[in-house]
């Protein structure tokens, strides 16, 4: 068997319709696209939601609810992601560069320290803002946890 004589089981593959190549093909005319209208024009496309000119459902839904364009949106991070890279890289202060160096956080992210898991590692850690119980088990280990700007 080699490559060039490869082909498709009979049967697995049809011709394509040859449309508008004339009368004669019984395509011809119309192409098959009926007659007029925006359908029948070259460069036609529908657009997203259209329903033949019935007011679609997102304009006949009235808008809902309230969107808050001044909501700070934090990067939740727990003390057992802590402990982790601090053992995993040999740490003793945390910063957001750091985090965002191993993957944690990306450059737009404002950081919160949670409080689940536990913290051994006497750490010092710097975020945009902590929970009551991750500062306290943060200052328990030994550590201490400031609030970047």
């Amino acid at each position: 068997m080699k490559l060039e004589s490869l082909k498709p089981a009979s049967g697995a593959t049809k011709n394509r319709k040859k449309i508008a190549r004339g009368q004669g093909s019984g395509k011809g005319g119309t192409a098959t696209r009926g007659h007029k209208g925006a359908q029948s024009r070259s460069g036609y496309s529908r657009k997203i939601g259209f329903e033949g000119g019935q007011m679609p459902l997102q304009r006949r839904v009235p808008k809902f609810g309230f969107k808050n364009n001044n909501k700070i949106v934090m990067k939740p991070l727990n003390l057992d992601d802590l402990q982790a890279l601090s053992e995993a890289k040999k740490l003793t202060e945390i910063t957001p560069e750091i985090l965002r160096e191993n993957g944690l956080a990306q450059k737009s992210d404002k950081i919160k320290v949670l409080g689940r898991g536990e913290l051994k590692a006497k750490l010092t850690v710097k975020a945009h803002k902590f929970s009551k119980t991750a500062q306290e088990a943060i200052e328990k280990a030994g550590g201490t946890a400031s609030v970047e700007k």
